[in-house]
């Protein structure tokens, strides 16, 4: 007699589950607000109503099914609630709509008419190629808007995405991970407090503090941009950092082809090599991974920390920062500098149309019209090549056109040139030079109280002058020579300047921030093109294979 009363209570009640939807009248503004669709019961191999048990339920076993709309649900039972249109399933629970998405678990409450599934234990949510795996999943499926709250992971086909919390859109197949986030791919790792990625593009968007590993040498840091997992380019803003080997560059914004390894820079960029001791500035540039080589534009600066406590700063309009294979064992580097080079350090400072630094001898080379200051002197020449040690200046070799000068007040100065000069430097001063071919002197002694008391004038095939204190001491000139040495009141003003003698003050940079200051020569003080036999281009590919001499 129970088991009839259960079965025409159910009969009952099936029909109105498949009544047709309520539509209310329309509320005042006019929009219309339809009712929730109901569950409707396919199958289940047994169903019984346990009143104290369950008592708002009906208890179904074996092969149960049901739709909700275009969504169909399946488990071993379940609690089935007609009044609340709702269920709670058990075992193999799946939840499918249409033949892209599926949801299974080993638990599912679904509420039909907030439309919202939690499903626990074992969870997946299939997508296509996209697998969501957790224990515990709430699926809104007005919003077709599935998230995790206790950890939980993601698979595209290319890359797995971990996250203790998350979230994936079916319809935009976009997803957002927070706290302890990382993205696996046989290419690369990344780590975040907070990304967002898409499934289709392959599109990571990053929004947080993020760090992504390209090989054991490569490493990028940024907390906002965008990074294609599948061409591998990445758009990186907000003072983002790459790091390749030891090399590391900063810059408010970056794109980077990680594939391609190349890499364009924009603003304020701080490109930093340890282990040549120069760091590259400016607000373009451009750095190829492949060649390991990078160039800066735009108020661009090498600076040179190699000089201990002397650091050089030094601009031009293009720097190229370039490595060079010449065998497997052996590396070097050259820093080439194009067009308006300004250079100073406390020691030294400089001005020429370009230059070259090449690491294999540690000669700085500069080309057209190049000037070369050390305290109150000046050094010109049509090629100066100046040789660093590891702690300053070593020596320096100026070629063709030279001139030694060095002022003694407003309007006296010693002044020596010749074919080619050689200068030799103790602890960032000038201490000793050597002429070599035609040199020419205008030199003006002074006594013990550092009062000038004439003018000497020699010309020979060379000499040699010694410094003391930074000024000439004495000068030692072969026996072939010719002089004259004139009190300084019988000096004549003819004699009292070299052919070829400028003094360029005012072109001198007068501190770090004066190299952007461009002050050239005045036209009518330009060095003579004049064409020599062997002269070496300023080719900034060629190595300069000079020995040092003494």
């Amino acid at each position: 007699m129970t088991k009839i009363k259960l079965l025409i209570l159910f009969l009952l009640c099936v029909p109105v589950l498949q009544a047709q939807e309520f539509v209310p009248s329309a509320v005042p503004d006019s929009t219309e607000r339809k009712s929730p669709t109901y569950v409707y019961m396919l199958h289940a191999d047994s169903t019984k109503f346990d009143k104290a048990r369950v008592p708002d339920a009906f208890i179904l076993v074996g092969d149960v099914s049901f739709r909700r709309d275009s969504m169909y649900m399946f488990c071993d039972s379940a609690y089935f609630y007609t009044k609340q249109n709702s269920v709670r399933a058990f075992g193999n629970v799946k939840m499918e709509q249409g033949d892209t998405l599926f949801l299974y678990g080993d638990y599912l409450e679904y509420d039909g008419n907030t439309n919202l599934a939690r499903v626990r234990n074992n969870v997946r949510l299939i997508d296509k190629e996209t697998v969501l795996e957790t224990d515990s999943l709430d699926f809104d499926r007005n919003m077709n808007l599935g998230y995790y709250f206790d950890g939980g992971s993601l698979y595209d086909g290319q890359s797995t995405l971990e996250s203790m919390w998350g979230e994936y859109r079916v319809g935009t197949k976009e997803a957002v991970f927070n706290d302890r986030v990382s993205l696996s791919n046989p290419q690369f790792n990344m780590h975040s407090d907070t990304l967002v990625y898409n499934t289709a593009s392959k599109v990571a968007t990053i929004v947080g503090p993020t760090d992504i590993y390209n090989g054991a040498d490569n490493h990028i840091y940024t907390e906002l941009g965008r990074y294609n997992t599948a061409s591998r380019q990445a758009t990186l803003l907000k003072r983002s950092v790459l790091n390749n080997g030891a090399k590391s560059v900063t810059a408010d914004s970056i794109f980077y082809d990680i594939a391609a390894g190349i890499s364009e820079i924009f603003g304020d960029i701080r490109y930093v090599d340890p282990e040549n001791r120069n760091m590259l500035t400016g607000n373009y540039g451009y750095m190829n991974e492949i060649t390991d080589s990078a160039y800066v534009t735009d108020r661009a600066v090498v600076v040179d920390f190699s000089q201990k406590q002397d650091s050089l700063f030094l601009h031009a309009d293009t720097i190229w920062a370039v490595s060079h294979n010449v065998d497997t064992d052996s590396l070097y580097r050259q820093i080439r500098a194009y067009h308006g080079v300004r250079a100073y350090s406390k020691s030294m400072q400089a001005s020429c149309d370009s230059l070259v630094f090449d690491s294999r001898d540690s000669c700085m080379t500069m080309y057209k019209d190049p000037i070369l200051w050390n305290e109150g002197i000046q050094l010109l020449g049509e090629q100066i090549k100046m040789y660093m040690d590891t702690a300053s200046i070593d020596w320096v070799h100026v070629i063709n056109q030279t001139l030694y000068a060095e002022a003694m007040d407003s309007v006296n100065y010693n002044q020596i040139n010749g074919k080619e000069m050689k200068f030799y430097f103790a602890d960032g001063r000038l201490r000793e030079m050597h002429v070599i071919g035609g040199a020419n002197v205008v030199y003006f002694p002074m006594d013990e109280d550092s009062v000038i008391v004439g003018m000497n004038t020699t010309v020979a095939g060379k000499i040699s002058a010694y410094m003391k204190e930074g000024q000439m001491d004495r000068i030692v000139v072969p026996n072939r020579s010719s002089g004259v040495f004139y009190p300084l009141s019988k000096a004549p003003a003819t004699a009292k300047y070299l052919e070829n003698f400028a003094w360029f003050d005012y072109v001198r940079p007068l501190s770090k921030e004066d190299i952007f200051n461009s002050r050239g020569k005045e036209k009518d003080m330009m060095l003579k093109i004049i064409r020599h036999d062997r002269i070496p281009l300023p080719t900034l590919d060629r190595f300069n294979k000079d020995k040092k001499e003494r």
